[in-house]
C-alpha cells in the first residue's frame, strides 16, 4: 500500500502549475541567496551620470553585422528641446564587453567574507558606461542590484511572518479548543474582536508605533511582527475546530489517563496532527506576508532606506508621469506579482495533494 508521503508527492507532481511554481520559487530563493554575487554593483551606490537611465540593450553584433560577444554601448546624455527632459542615446561607436566572473564593487559574500567577484558585468568604470539590466532609478542606482537584494526582505519577511502567525495561530486555537470553557470564550471574542478591523489600517497603525530612529534591521523584524499579530486570528479558529474533534480520541484520552500534563498533550499529540493544515495554510499565507509588507514599504511605513524591498522600490512608480516617463520603475511590480502568484499555485496544489479525497476523485 503506498505510504502518505508517497501519495502526496505523487499528487503534487500531477499539478503542473504547483510544480511550476515550485520550480520559480526555487530560482527565486536562489537568486536572493547569491544576490551579492548576482548583483552587479552596489544597490546603494549612486551614479549622477546615469539618473533615469533606460535598461540597457544587449547585443551580440556591432554595427557592420560582425559577431562581437555580448556587449552594450555607453550612453550619452542630452537634454530634449520641447519637455527640457533629460534623454539618453546609445553611442553607435562604442562596444563595451559584457563579462562573466567579473572583479567590481566589493560585497560581503553570505555576511561571512568579503569578495569582488560578481557573475557578470562589464570592466568599464560606472562613471562611464554601466549594464543597467532594469535600467537606474532617480539616484541613479542600478535597478536589478536594487531588486535583487530587495527581494532578500520581501521574501524573507513572507517566510518569517507566516511562521510566527502560524506558530501563534497553532497555540492559541489549540489551547481555546482543549480546554473549552471560559477560556475558549474569552479567545474567540479577542478573536473577533480583533478582525472587526479592516486589515491594512491595522497594519499600518501598528507600523506608525514603529521609531522612526530603529535602524534598518531593527524596522525588518518590527515589520515582520506587525504582520505576524495581525495573521494568526484565522489559523487559530481552524485549529480550535479541529481540536475539539481531536480531543476526544482515543490516543488523548489515553494519555489524560496516564496522567500526561495538558500542554504536552497539545504539543506532542494535537499539534503534530493537524500538521497537514498547518503546512498548506503557511503556503497559502505567505502571499499576504509579501502583499502586506510591500502595502506598508509602498506607504513609507515600512522598510527604510539603506535597506530595500519590492515595496519600497514602488513607491517611486506612484505617479503616472513617472510611469509614463520610466516605465521600467515598475518592474519591482512585477516580482512581486510573479512570487504571490507561484506560492498560489504551490498552496493549491498542496491543498490538492495533502485531502486525500480530492485525490482520490481526480484519479
Amino acid at each position: 500500500m503506498e505510504g502518505t508521503t508517497a501519495r502526496i508527492i505523487r499528487s503534487f507532481r500531477q499539478h503542473k502549475l504547483g510544480v511550476f511554481g515550485l520550480v520559480v520559487l526555487a530560482v527565486l530563493y536562489l537568486a536572493i541567496l547569491f544576490a551579492g554575487f548576482l548583483a552587479p554593483y552596489d544597490f546603494t551606490q549612486t551614479h549622477r551620470n546615469f539618473v533615469y537611465a533606460p535598461p540597457s540593450k544587449i547585443r551580440l553584433v556591432d554595427e557592420g553585422g560582425k559577431w562581437r560577444g555580448p556587449h552594450i554601448r555607453a550612453m550619452q546624455k542630452s537634454r530634449d528641446p520641447v519637455t527640457y527632459q533629460v534623454v539618453f542615446a546609445e553611442d553607435t561607436g562604442s562596444v563595451v564587453p559584457v563579462r562573466f566572473f567579473v572583479r567590481g564593487e566589493e560585497y560581503k559574500f553570505w555576511g561571512l567574507f568579503k569578495t569582488n567577484l560578481h557573475l557578470f558585468g562589464v570592466e568599464e568604470s560606472p562613471d562611464r558606461a554601466m549594464l543597467l539590466l532594469f535600467g537606474a532609478d532617480r539616484f541613479g542606482r542600478d535597478l536589478f542590484s536594487r531588486v535583487v537584494v530587495g527581494g532578500q526582505v520581501s521574501m524573507t519577511v513572507g517566510l518569517l511572518g507566516t511562521f510566527l502567525s502560524v506558530f501563534i495561530g497553532a497555540i492559541v486555537g489549540s489551547l481555546s479548543g482543549y480546554y473549552g470553557g471560559w477560556i475558549d470564550v474569552l479567545i474567540q471574542r479577542f478573536i473577533e474582536l480583533l478582525r472587526s478591523f479592516p486589515r491594512i489600517p491595522l497594519w499600518l497603525a501598528l507600523a506608525v508605533i514603529l521609531p522612526p530612529s530603529w535602524p534598518s534591521t531593527w524596522v525588518y523584524f518590527g515589520i515582520v511582527t506587525v504582520l505576524s499579530l495581525i495573521g494568526w486570528m484565522g489559523v487559530a479558529r481552524v485549529m480550535r475546530g479541529m481540536v475539539l474533534s481531536l480531543r476526544e480520541k482515543e490516543f488523548v484520552l489515553a494519555a489524560r489517563v496516564t496522567g500526561v500534563p495538558s500542554i504536552k498533550i497539545i504539543t506532542r499529540h494535537l499539534i503534530p496532527n493537524t500538521l497537514s493544515y498547518l503546512i498548506v495554510v503557511s503556503t497559502l499565507s505567505i502571499p499576504g506576508m509579501i502583499l502586506g509588507e510591500s502595502a506598508i514599504s509602498f506607504l513609507g511605513l515600512g522598510i527604510k532606506e539603506p535597506m530595500t524591498s519590492w515595496g519600497l522600490l514602488l513607491k517611486q512608480a506612484q505617479s503616472l508621469s513617472e510611469l509614463e516617463s520610466h516605465p521600467w520603475l515598475m518592474i519591482p511590480g512585477i516580482f512581486i506579482m510573479i512570487a504571490v502568484l507561484s506560492y498560489n499555485f504551490v498552496g493549491d496544489a498542496l491543498r490538492d495533494a495533502v485531502d486525500p479525497y480530492r485525490t482520490v476523485e481526480k484519479i
